[in-house]
């Protein structure tokens, strides 16, 4: 099930009175900025805020602390998570989740808001289940691969450091005649493959939901030649389909004599930096509208934007649909590319 807000009046029909703010699983650039929301928000009407820090490894170790207007200072402009971020393993266990709620209980928290990805949001809704916590999700992942929101926190980010590094990629690429194989996160979504292919100018762009041959790839790079290109850079997602990364440069580099073939692997720079403006701003409306959904008695949904609206999507749906990549990002990426 999915709402759109049509309003901006928010009706108080919940008692909740404190509230607690978490990051779990991958940073993602403009997590701060949602912290920084839910807290200012929470002050606004009248709500003791609490934040907890590394996860739900936090919440079973009862790191929590009381948060003000003040202690979110400074933070809209930085990348990573000022509550920190962890995988947990011991709250896949009810034992676990039990010290969560325990210590959730000690100090009268009403409800949380869960920033982070489809396993931030699994282990919120099972909570949720066993325990009668009212939560709300936040969408922080720079896979953008969550079904609910157009985009999700850090994505933009993530993504316009990729092509800045593309940028300096393809000066030294043209400057020696180089075939340049690019990774950049994607392990099951090609999101940023994509929207970097496009961006920087790639001549291919491999991802996990393309089923491309290396028959096929060699093609696109023959042509390249033809049309006599100086330089090309293939984007690989590292969840595609044709391999590793280096498996598949090697595999590419005995065809190609004329082009020096290297492979650069970004790696964890996508996760950090600065979150854009658009991220700032995206961070900043969902971490208000998630406050505001727990104030009008709303739990166990995902609050994110689609068409410029605010929507709420059930977090299971939200998981479990996914965010699918529009095939005409991918038709297009081919027609630039010649």
């Amino acid at each position: 099930m999915r709402q759109i807000l049509k309003s901006h009046q928010v009706s108080m029909e919940s008692n909740i009175r404190k509230i607690a703010v978490l990051t779990s699983g991958g940073d993602a650039p403009g997590m701060n900025a949602a912290i920084r929301a839910v807290v200012r928000t929470g002050v606004y009407y009248g709500l003791d805020v609490y934040g907890i820090y590394r996860g739900y490894d936090g919440l079973i170790e009862n790191d929590i602390k009381q948060l003000t207007a003040r202690s979110v200072k400074n933070i809209l402009e930085r990348g990573g998570t000022m509550l920190k971020s962890a995988r947990s393993m011991e709250f896949k266990t009810r034992e676990g989740r039990k010290k969560a709620f325990e210590n959730l209980k000690r100090k009268e928290i009403d409800a949380i808001v869960a920033i982070g990805g489809d396993g931030t949001f699994t282990g919120a809704n099972i909570f949720a289940d066993e325990f009668g916590v009212k939560v709300i999700g936040i969408p922080g992942t720079i896979d953008n691969d969550l079904s609910g929101s157009d985009f999700t926190i850090g994505f933009d980010t993530a993504t316009n450091t990729a092509i800045d590094c593309l940028d300096k990629i393809r000066d030294t690429a043209m400057s020696h005649n180089r075939l340049f194989f690019v990774e950049v996160m994607g392990r099951d979504a090609g999101f940023i493959a994509v929207h970097t292919a496009i961006g920087s100018g790639a001549v291919a762009v491999i991802i996990p939901e393309r089923d491309w041959t290396l028959d096929q790839l060699i093609h696109r790079l023959d042509k390249g030649i033809e049309s006599k290109k100086t330089s090309s850079i293939v984007i690989v997602a590292e969840g595609g389909k044709l391999g590793n990364v280096n498996t598949l440069a090697h595999q590419v580099m005995d065809r190609f004599p004329y082009y020096d073939v290297r492979v650069t692997i970004l790696g964890h720079i996508q996760r950090g930096g600065n979150p854009t403006q658009s991220d700032r701003v995206l961070a900043s409306r969902l971490g208000v509208a998630s406050v505001e959904a727990l104030l009008e008695g709303k739990s166990k949904v995902m609050v994110g934007v689609i068409n410029h609206q605010i929507v709420y999507t059930d977090l299971m749906q939200a998981i479990k649909e996914k965010y699918h990549l529009d095939k005409d990002l991918i038709r297009i990426a081919d027609i630039l590319s010649t």
